[in-house]
């Protein structure tokens, strides 16, 4: 397969210095990638701003902002056959940015946002038979968020996990998910490395892929 994943946050700047993001730090995505690679797959990686190595064999393509990341997206999906949209997406950006420092003087104590794409939904109409996989990161209990983000936005899968246990969350090397697909009844995974769900998670593209 040709598998296509984004990983990591998107910053939104308010100036060169400030800027609007999130605390992903893009291990699950690179996991994801590793783990397509290592099976052979031809891997594209979208990457926010993260400090991580590209996994061997993996091409990676940086992207700053969320309009970035939906352009990249927009770009690469058509030779691909899957979409893994693990990247944290900021939902909102300044709705005006500055070229230069804002000074402290000039700053307004209101901030205006304006939304950002909902990337998945953006390029839904690009779907065909490739396979989109989803993630909802979410507190307390998330699989009733991530049953209505897997109808809204057509996934074919999504992962859902809690952020807020702190052996499964963000910046750390293990990951607790449920697996929940349209289907199929949810399957959810032990505590387990992020490199070994994300083999969870191709095991179930290589099962489902459309000839």
């Amino acid at each position: 397969m040709q598998i296509l994943v984004t990983a990591g946050p998107t910053r939104e700047h308010l100036d060169p210095v400030r800027f609007l993001s999130n605390r992903s730090t893009g291990k699950m995505g690179f996991a994801i990638a590793q783990a397509a690679a290592e099976r052979g797959h031809a891997v594209t990686l979208i990457a926010g701003p993260v400090t991580l190595p590209t996994p061997p064999g993996v091409t990676r393509v940086d992207v700053v902002s969320a309009l970035d990341m939906l352009d990249a997206v927009q770009r690469h999906l058509p030779q691909h056959d899957a979409l893994v949209m693990c990247a944290a997406v900021a939902d909102w950006r300044p709705a005006r940015a500055s070229a230069n420092k804002l000074k402290k003087s000039d700053m307004q104590p209101v901030l205006m946002l304006e939304p950002n794409p909902d990337i998945l939904k953006t390029v839904r109409p690009l779907k065909g038979a490739r396979l989109f996989v989803g993630f909802a990161a979410e507190t307390g209990d998330p699989l009733a968020e991530a049953q209505r983000k897997l109808a809204d936005k057509g996934l074919d899968l999504i992962i859902a996990n809690d952020v807020t246990q702190p052996d499964a969350g963000f910046a750390v090397d293990t990951n607790r998910v449920t697996l929940i697909s349209a289907t199929e009844p949810p399957a959810g995974l032990p505590l387990m490395s992020k490199l070994d769900v994300g083999r969870a998670i191709l095991s179930w593209l290589e099962r489902h892929v459309r000839a």
